[in-house]
């Protein structure tokens, strides 16, 4: 069953969901979650609990199956719902228990052990909460998801550790603190507008960055380019830091992999509307693809130069000179559901200024695609 939110004022159909993936284990041993009251109160929304540290508590009964077996591979097998990394540091914390007692991860099972998880997350942030308001277009006691404003950083760094999607955030939910990053498994550039995906428990965030790692997520961009493109494809291209101006990205051989689908949308007399797919994830990924390939993005200020090209009019030219941003536009998205496994779709609609851009470009003259 497939959940989805507010449309584009558009006929054109998206491309289906990629294939999902089952989980990686199957269980061989009863999980019994012992505070289900404690669990229920992890996932709750917003303020009366928010200020109590979340305590994550749960037991198995091992059996002969794990016999020999080291204690830490045996808990990222049982509880594989949290990250290897994440049980290795509790586990060196002491949170893990044998039997009531703290043991060493490397020790060894003989088959007969209640096992314990014992933990009280702690704040993971020291950036502060901000009263900003933000675009919800899906919230659950899971997940959230928001369409984004241009101009919005999404992390705290150098010149801007405040009005971040961070900040707000810790606002809407303060014990996003817990968690590494506020909870964010992508992200989007500050002058990029559009949808993203945010987790509200631990468990969800490992669920979310395996299906990005495994590239089950579904995300698809608008955009508009300099001139024709012909056709739809592929660009398979390697990214990694510039190798003089380390403020931009750049196809450059021994990047890491990099790929972005795409197919045409319409085109106008001296530019294309195009929808991108991310197959991965890089830096500036479809704003490098789109200016190696030879059509950078209208109004992209680090990869792009101002273009009037000639015959177009006055309104056009003048909305181009103060197009200052990459019009670019993260549409649609897809994923499984963290908890219920669902495939669940969003869209969001363009925003006003990348709207007027279509609308100028499609009164100077629309082409006719094949």
């Amino acid at each position: 069953m497939t959940s989805t939110q507010s449309a584009q004022n558009s006929s054109r159909d998206l491309q289906d969901l990629p294939a999902q993936h089952s989980q990686d284990f199957e269980d061989e041993v009863h999980d019994d979650t012992l505070d289900q009251a404690g669990d229920q109160a992890q996932h709750s929304q917003h303020h009366a609990s928010d200020t109590q540290a979340t305590h994550i508590r749960r037991q198995c009964q091992l059996d002969d199956c794990f016999l020999g077996q080291r204690f830490d591979q045996i808990a990222a097998q049982v509880w594989d719902d949290f990250s290897r990394e994440k049980l290795k540091t509790w586990i060196a914390e002491g949170a893990l228990l044998v039997n009531g007692q703290q043991v060493k991860g490397k020790a060894r099972s003989d088959g007969t052990e209640v096992l314990t998880l014992d933990v009280e997350l702690a704040p993971q942030l020291s950036s502060q909460p901000e009263d900003i308001p933000l675009n919800i277009v899906y919230e659950d006691d899971d997940i959230l998801v928001i369409n984004k404003p241009v101009g919005m950083v999404v992390h705290p760094g150098a010149g801007n550790h405040t009005g971040t999607l961070v900040n707000a955030l810790l606002h809407h939910y303060p014990k996003s603190r817990e968690l590494a990053r506020a909870g964010l498994v992508h992200r989007i550039d500050k002058d990029t507008s559009g949808l993203l995906v945010v987790a509200k428990t631990l468990e969800a965030q490992h669920h979310l960055t395996r299906q990005l790692s495994k590239k089950s997520v579904y995300r698809v961009y608008d955009l508009v380019c300099y001139g024709h493109v012909i056709a739809g494809g592929t660009v398979d291209a390697p990214i990694k830091r510039h190798p003089v101006d380390r403020t931009k990205m750049a196809v450059v051989n021994g990047g890491k992999d990099a790929v972005t689908h795409y197919n045409v949308l319409d085109r106008y007399t001296h530019f294309s509307l195009i929808q991108a797919q991310l197959e991965t994830g890089r830096t500036h990924q479809i704003r490098v693809h789109f200016s190696h390939i030879g059509h950078p993005l209208v109004g992209d200020q680090t990869y792009a130069r101002l273009k009037l090209p000639k015959g177009v009019s006055q309104e056009l030219a003048h909305y181009l000179q103060h197009f200052k941003r990459q019009a670019l536009h993260a549409r649609a998205l897809g994923l499984v559901h963290p908890r219920t496994e669902e495939e669940m779709e969003f869209e969001a609609e363009w925003p006003s200024d990348f709207e007027q851009l279509v609308s100028l470009l499609e009164n100077e003259g629309q082409l006719k695609n094949d």
